[in-house]
Parts: C-alpha cells; sequence; structure tokens
C-alpha cells in the first residue's frame, strides 16, 4: 500500500468538544483526517457493514457507556478495567476467555484468573516462557541476556497464541507482555485480544505516569540534552512544574 499523507490528531490545537470529530460543525486545522480524508473513512465504515464486526463495535460503544453512572448528570466513571474486560466479555457472550501474561506477574495472573472464574468465564492462561526455549534458538548471543552467563528461556508470545488459537478462545486478555512480545501476539491471535496492563518495569506496570509527569521529573522524554532543556523540533512544549522553595 502506497504511503499516504500523515495524520496528526495528536498535534490538534482545537479543544474538545469543538472540534470537528467530535462536534457538529466544529472546527478542522489543515491537514484534519475527519474534513479531508473522507476516503478513508468511507472505506472503514464498510468495514463495520459486516454484520460481525457491527456487533462487535455495538458491544464496544455499549460497554464504553456503561463504564459511566449518572451519564444524565455528569458521566462519573464507575468500573475499573478489570471491571469492563469482564462486562464486555459477558455483553458479547464470550464464555473462553485467553490469558496471556508475563512470567514476572503470575501473582497477578493467578488473582485475574480466579476473578474471571468467579463471573463463570472458563480461563485459559499460557505464561510467556512456555516451551522453555532457550534464547540462543533465536540466535541470541550471552550478552543479549538479562543475566549474562546463565540461562534464559526466550519469551514466546507466538507460542502463546498458538496454544490459545487451538483451545479456542472467544478473546484474549493480555498482561504485561514485554514491548514487541505484546506486538508477535496481536498480529498472531486468531481471537479478538484486549489489554489488561502493559509492560513498565520502572513505573509499576504504569506509562502514563511518564507521560503526567513529562513538564517534571520526566522531562528528559521530551528534551533532545536534558541539561539545556532543548525540544525536539516539531514536539508541543510541556511546561514545567515549579520547584518547591
Amino acid at each position: 500500500m502506497t504511503a499516504e499523507v500523515t495524520v496528526e490528531c495528536a498535534r490538534c490545537q482545537v479543544p474538545k468538544g469543538k472540534r470537528a470529530c467530535d462536534s457538529v460543525n466544529g472546527a478542522a486545522p489543515r491537514g484534519c483526517p475527519t474534513r479531508e480524508r473522507q476516503e478513508a473513512i468511507t472505506a472503514a465504515m464498510r468495514v463495520y457493514a459486516d454484520p460481525g464486526v457491527r456487533t462487535f463495535a455495538q458491544h464496544a460503544s455499549r460497554q464504553e457507556a456503561a463504564g459511566y453512572s449518572d451519564r444524565e448528570s455528569g458521566a462519573r466513571p464507575a468500573l475499573t478495567r478489570i471491571e469492563e474486560v469482564c462486562a464486555f466479555a459477558a455483553r458479547a457472550g464470550f464464555r473462553r476467555l485467553g490469558l496471556a501474561f508475563c512470567a514476572g506477574l503470575i501473582r497477578e495472573a493467578e488473582v485475574l484468573d480466579r476473578i474471571l472464574a468467579s463471573r463463570g468465564f472458563e480461563v485459559v492462561s499460557v505464561v510467556c516462557k512456555v516451551g522453555a526455549i532457550p534464547k540462543e534458538e533465536l540466535a541470541l548471543t550471552d550478552a543479549d541476556k538479562i543475566r549474562p552467563g546463565t540461562f534464559e528461556t526466550m519469551c514466546n508470545p507466538i507460542g502463546q497464541a498458538e496454544l490459545l488459537n487451538r483451545a479456542g478462545t472467544d478473546l484474549n486478555v493480555m498482561l504485561g507482555l514485554c514491548v514487541g512480545h505484546d506486538a508477535l501476539f496481536l498480529r498472531h491471535s486468531v481471537a479478538p485480544c484486549t489489554v489488561l496492563a502493559v509492560k513498565d518495569r520502572v513505573l509499576g506496570h504504569n506509562p502514563l505516569a511518564a507521560l503526567y509527569t513529562a513538564g517534571s521529573y520526566y522531562r528528559r522524554l521530551v528534551e533532545d540534552n536534558p541539561t539545556t532543556g532543548k525540544m525536539r523540533v516539531g514536539e508541543p512544549k510541556v511546561r514545567r512544574a515549579r520547584r518547591k522553595r
């Protein structure tokens, strides 16, 4: 497929509620795909016309609304992510759930397994190290290991997907898979997937914490050089938090 014009919705400066994508007659900056890329939107809507896709999308939208209470007076968040996964799966009629998890979160996986089972789901769970395949099988060297000089098994997201495919799961839940391994799992999973948590070893698997503090503790993420404060070209400036004296 030929590369098309870049879409830059993350750089839109129009306030929410006044944008072309979420309001009637809203403002549209130059390059806005809602106004200027209707051919792509039309192509997407043709996919939604498929009965299976349409039903799945309906369940997702209804679950989005169900995640709030007091919708008529203010829409307050009401459900945790775990509760929403359970509610969505039940709403869609999914009974057999796959759980693809990282070995480092085996305790959390055990708790999640019990929660899902207590709600009537059949759970098929597969750890990332399944198969006990040494990293050398990927032509990795000792220098590529977390602990050089020791035996380490490779993460096997394709193996996780294959086992869940063979189990005939209706929906797969991802828990803490590494960057890259998660992409491989998503590519090879037959069943649709949802993410309960992603891997972030430093921030307790809460990567958004780095974005929330990008103007203070983690400002190095948006700076070319933390000592000069030079911003990368094209990136929005992040207001730095005032230091307490």
